[in-house]
């Protein structure tokens, strides 16, 4: 099987790639524990000063946890805290952690870009919580994360709505740090990575871990709560009803 993701680095900089570009990088459990093994890695490189993480191919940066996964998943499994047990390690990361986006950043894909320090998007880049279409919330991290970012009011109308929004009105409300062409996100995002090298290694890591801890006194409590509303949707009819007309619409469309 074709490794979930990709991990290189050089000089300071590591770059993951989520590397299932034919299912828009979608986070499934392999996935998941891809990306647990390149942190397990890089986290033993004392010279890290940075990572990049972007998603192969052109659709998609990552378009969502894949719903037939979500679909079978009960109560117990939003407890385990699948995905937001690895998001929340994102951001704990000793480094800052740079999203590179092209195309779709949805539901999951859009709460693992908002996990890390810092986003550059390219101009087709599509940022959205959709999660309460198919009867769910955004249960790892999007309902605290969100908020810090761009303000609780329009976090409330992005999650409630669903709304999916470009690049240009992300970087307007704060969801993103700079916009640039779909073909040098990826270059953009590694000289942001490689200024970041060109300074003190430990004076980062502290300084991020300072921000850490300013920025979420209250996420415990935010973290818990988020898996125990999403264990009761996940048992819901609703939650089965849409996933459900969402797979066999996917389905009639040949994808």
């Amino acid at each position: 099987m074709t490794e979930r993701t990709l991990c290189q680095a050089r000089d300071g900089v590591a770059l993951i790639t989520l590397n299932a570009p034919e299912r828009r990088n979608a986070i499934d459990l392999e996935m998941v524990q891809s990306l647990h093994r390149n942190l397990d890695d890089l986290a033993q490189d004392a010279d890290l000063a940075a990572v990049v993480l972007t998603g192969a191919g052109e659709k998609a940066f990552a378009a969502g946890a894949d719903i037939a996964q979500l679909r079978e998943r009960k109560s117990p499994d939003a407890l385990r805290a699948i995905n937001s047990g690895l998001f929340k390690r994102v951001e704990d990361f000793a480094v800052p952690v740079i999203a590179a986006v092209r195309g779709y950043a949805l539901g999951g894909g859009c709460e693992l870009a908002i996990a890390c320090d810092l986003r550059v998007a390219g101009r087709s880049a599509k940022f959205g919580q959709p999660e309460v279409g198919l009867g769910i919330i955004p249960a790892a991290g999007g309902t605290y994360r969100l908020p810090r970012l761009v303000g609780l009011g329009i976090a409330r109308e992005l999650v409630y709505t669903g709304r999916i929004v470009d690049a240009y009105y992300a970087q307007q409300i704060g969801l993103v740090n700079h916009v640039v062409d779909d073909e040098v996100v990826v270059d953009r995002a590694m000289e942001l990575a490689a200024e970041i090298a060109k300074n003190g290694r430990t004076a980062v890591r502290m300084a991020k871990a300072a921000m850490n801890a300013l920025a979420r006194p209250a996420e415990g409590i935010a973290s818990s709560f988020e898996s125990v509303a999403q264990a009761i949707l996940f048992d819901s009819e609703d939650k089965h009803r849409r996933m459900d007309a969402f797979l066999e619409k996917r389905k009639s469309k040949g994808r």
